[in-house]
C-alpha cells in the first residue's frame, strides 16, 4: 500500500474530516492508477473517495468506542 498515507488512529486526538478525505483521495489514486480522472469516470471517482472516506470514519470510531456508527 501508499507508504505515504499516514497513520489516523492516535490516542492524543481524532482524525480531521481533511486527513480522512486525503487518505481516500490517495488511496483511490493509488488503486485506479489515476492522479485525476476523466470526465467519464470522474464521478465513479468521486464516489468510491466519498464511500471509502465514510467506511474510514466509521472503521476509526469503532475502534475508538467499539461501537458501530
Amino acid at each position: 500500500m501508499c507508504r505515504s498515507i499516514k497513520k489516523l488512529r492516535r490516542p492524543d486526538e481524532p482524525a480531521t474530516d481533511e486527513e480522512v478525505h486525503a487518505a481516500a483521495l490517495q488511496y483511490v489514486r493509488k488503486i485506479s492508477g489515476y492522479r485525476a480522472p476523466s470526465r467519464a469516470n470522474e464521478q465513479s471517482f468521486n464516489d468510491a473517495v466519498t464511500e471509502i472516506a465514510m467506511a474510514s470514519r466509521q472503521l476509526l470510531a469503532t475502534l475508538r468506542t467499539g461501537a458501530r456508527v
